[in-house]
């Protein structure tokens, strides 16, 4: 709770803390909007593959011109500027840098830079979930014998879901499903970019804003992303996905503690100790009357009658038994609360959650009948979407990695509605991101429960 005064005090003895931006998105956006007017923060320069999308995304989101218009990253740490780059190699060789946030989105590059920066002992914010689901314990566990931290990204639902998985842990209740709620229909596994828009309903003005990316919005819409972050949750925690994966039943806030319990007794989850999705639509699309399309959510058990007792008289939402009960919180503000993770890690040493084990996999689904010569299109695209699977059965089925179903070419055919395997597809094993990922197939155990 004093995290703001001990960035203070540390900002006051050694200067703000030295932080390089890769990637100029939505969410790098939205960290540089409060970055801007944050004593604390000096982002030392800003990395994309478009320096004209990285300079034009701190224009729009408040930074004068003179801010990032320092010509090298010697300038910017001289006086206190920001350094637009196109090499995020260079940005991470930057002499007294001290994190790394990674927001690319791209599971392989992703994967690359967080290797590169804990070589280069800097701590490691991994907004990028996708790189996380697929390689997050080895990355973690490397960085823990660097002596650095390597941290989900604070305002991005799978920190906050682990926040709220913690607390319930530390308080002394028996967590029973975390998760947190979305947009969805059955038909939405078949979303292309094509349909995407059709979907969500934006207006063109919104669309113009150049926010908008319709292979990562379509990711959210088709059960990808939702897959990726539960992964990334189960992988935290030791939540274990459920054997089927997500369900993404319909589910009111006021019903959280009914509906998310085991289905003995009544509820819809097959097995307790897991992370599930909700949706803000009934199967016939309608809407529920108060939805948690936007938040997150914990759902507990009592541990002693006198504990079921004190819900009652504290006036707590119980399910019907009045054991368990829920906590959820209605938004998620993505990169507007970044900073939290980036004090955390810098004044505390911690992580705002970070992979443990490989619980939790994310395999590639075909969309469509796919056929030997194509190269696969990735998370968000036209041919395959993502689902959860407990990481032993992704393991015994030898499934394709959602985070390597990107530019890879089928050597078979592979019928719609199918796994995809490893062996239907040719990967360039060279890549950093493969070889983390062998690593974390052959040395690190997945658990099961």
């Amino acid at each position: 709770m004093n995290l703001h005064s001990l960035l203070a005090r540390r900002t006051e003895d050694a200067g703000p803390v030295r932080v390089g931006v890769l990637g100029a998105g939505k969410f790098s956006s939205m960290f540089l909007t409060q970055a801007v007017n944050t004593p604390g923060i000096h982002v030392v320069g800003v990395a994309d593959l478009s320096t004209d999308r990285a300079r034009a995304a701190l224009d729009r989101t408040g930074w004068p011109a003179e801010r990032y218009a320092a010509a090298s990253f010697q300038e910017a740490l001289r006086t206190g500027g920001t350094h637009v780059t196109d090499s995020a190699d260079d940005l991470i060789d930057v002499p007294g840098l001290e994190v790394v946030l990674e927001i690319t989105g791209n599971p392989i590059a992703g994967a690359y830079h967080a290797d590169r920066a804990i070589d280069a002992g800097r701590h490691v914010v991994m907004v990028n979930v996708e790189a996380d689901c697929m390689v997050g314990p080895v990355l973690a566990e490397k960085a823990r014998k660097a002596g650095v931290v390597y941290t989900m990204a604070y305002g991005d639902q799978p920190a906050l879901i682990s926040e709220l998985v913690d607390w319930c842990r530390t308080v002394g209740f028996d967590v029973v499903a975390a998760g947190k709620g979305t947009k969805y229909l059955p038909e939405y596994n078949q979303s292309t970019p094509d349909t995407v828009w059709d979907y969500y309903g934006f207006t063109e003005e919104q669309l113009a804003t150049g926010d908008f990316n319709p292979k990562m919005f379509n990711s959210f819409l088709d059960g990808t992303k939702s897959a990726i972050e539960m992964a990334a949750v189960s992988n935290a925690t030791g939540l274990l996905p459920q054997e089927e994966g997500l369900f993404f039943p319909p589910v009111d806030v006021d019903d959280l503690a009914t509906a998310l319990r085991p289905r003995e007794l009544g509820g819809t989850l097959s097995r307790r100790g897991t992370v599930e999705v909700i949706s803000s639509l009934n199967r016939d699309g309608s809407a529920l009357a108060r939805d948690l399309r936007w938040g997150v959510y914990v759902t507990f058990e009592a541990r002693t009658d006198y504990a079921a007792q004190c819900f009652a008289e504290y006036g707590v939402r119980t399910d019907p038994t009045g054991r368990y009960g829920s906590l959820y919180r209605p938004y998620h503000m993505i990169g507007l609360e970044l900073g939290v993770s980036v004090a955390s890690a810098v004044v505390r040493g911690e992580a705002t959650g970070a992979a443990q084990a490989f619980y939790g996999d994310v395999v590639s689904v075909a969309k469509r009948d796919l056929k030997a010569g194509e190269v696969l299109d990735g998370e968000g695209g036209y041919m395959v979407f993502g689902k959860l699977a407990p990481a032993p059965a992704s393991l015994a089925s030898r499934a394709l990695p959602m985070g390597l179903a990107h530019g890879v070419k089928l050597t078979r055919d592979v019928a719609a509605g199918a796994v995809l395997s490893s062996d239907d597809v040719a990967v360039d094993e060279s890549l950093t991101a493969v070889r983390l990922r062998r690593e974390l197939e052959s040395g690190v155990l997945a658990v099961s429960g």
